[in-house]
């Protein structure tokens, strides 16, 4: 069992608040606690976001309250009915996350029996202390940094894995990959997405974040590579054309390490086309089909390469000072 941050931070803060709330003799301090547990999100933005809807909803529920109780009476009927008008206010303001927060001091209010200024005061300051602790606490998140780089160091692994594996497959005809790595890249990429948005959430100044770039170059250089396999399938088997495409695979699983070697390989794959070129013209249906998936394999490869020269170019047109800069390869 793993207890997480978010963990730790509800502890902490519950802890705090009732010791606050119970240190200023409030009523019902214990509620400040639950406050704060309701509070507690995975991002500072939510946090900031979750904060002044429950505040402003349990503020809208002390008055509903007080003019539901005072006026019909403590009842659990006027409960009931005072959540049909309450709720319906929460969704009009926009502010439905106080709900559940709200209801705390609703049944608090309904609890007493009365409601005095003093008591609403009091209510007050509750959620002032239980929902200003959330979101001092909330404040403090780790950074991604780190799994972040670890998500970029095992993605281009995996990709000089297919890459090989695609170069191994066209030299021997050999079909013993699982393609195990393809969905280990689907998984990493997903979970570097969840782990971008989260840390873009993070950082309330900051509009763009540094690795979501590179991990939408990624995502888009994968597609790319899942088109290659059912091509690379239907090449000639072991012949001048199958060993060069195979060789230039190869050369690009070792390309896969920070630096901009794109413009290098496209050269390489334009004397290929022109080697290509030069071949007799296919004689039979089989052949022209063949010089026909040929043809669509390099075009992939190609775009494959433009995506990394394009990210890199837009990666050195931003300042070099800035912090969080992006190493990227093949």
């Amino acid at each position: 069992m793993i207890i997480g941050p978010r963990t730790i931070k509800t502890a902490i803060g519950t802890t705090i608040a009732i010791s606050i709330a119970q240190f200023m003799d409030l009523s019902n301090f214990v509620s400040a606690g639950v406050l704060t547990i309701l509070c507690i999100q995975p991002s500072r933005k939510k946090s900031v976001i979750s904060a002044w809807h429950r505040f402003l909803a349990c503020i809208l529920a002390s008055l509903f309250s007080f003019a539901f109780f005072e006026t019909i009476g403590y009842n659990p009927v006027v409960v009931g009915l005072m959540l049909v008008c309450f709720i319906p206010a929460t969704v009009f303001l926009r502010i439905t996350q106080g709900i559940a927060t709200s209801s705390v001091i609703i049944l608090n209010l309904y609890s007493a029996g009365d409601i005095p200024i003093q008591f609403l005061i009091n209510q007050f300051f509750l959620i002032v202390v239980g929902v200003g602790i959330a979101l001092l606490i909330n404040l403090y998140m780790p950074s991604l940094d780190k799994p972040l780089r670890e998500k970029q160091m095992e993605l281009e692994h995996n990709f000089q894995k297919i890459l090989h594996e695609i170069a191994l497959y066209i030299r021997t005809d050999t079909q013993e990959w699982d393609g195990r790595e393809i969905t280990i890249c689907e998984n990493l990429l997903q979970e570097a997405s969840d782990l971008v948005s989260l840390d873009r959430e993070n950082h309330l100044l900051r509009s763009k974040h540094p690795y979501a770039d590179y991990f939408t170059m990624r995502n888009r250089q994968f597609e790319l590579l899942q088109r290659m396999l059912p091509l690379v399938s239907r090449l000639p088997k072991i012949d001048s054309i199958s060993i060069k495409i195979a060789d230039f695979f190869e050369e690009l699983s070792k390309a896969v390490h920070p630096g901009n070697t794109a413009v290098i390989y496209l050269k390489q794959l334009e004397e290929l086309r022109r080697e290509f070129d030069d071949e007799s013209l296919p004689e039979t249906r089989k052949e022209f089909e063949t010089r026909a998936n040929l043809f669509r394999l390099l075009h992939e490869i190609e775009d494959y390469l433009l995506i990394k020269k394009k990210f890199k170019e837009s990666d050195v047109k931003k300042k070099t000072k800035k912090t969080g800069i992006v190493k990227t390869s093949l």
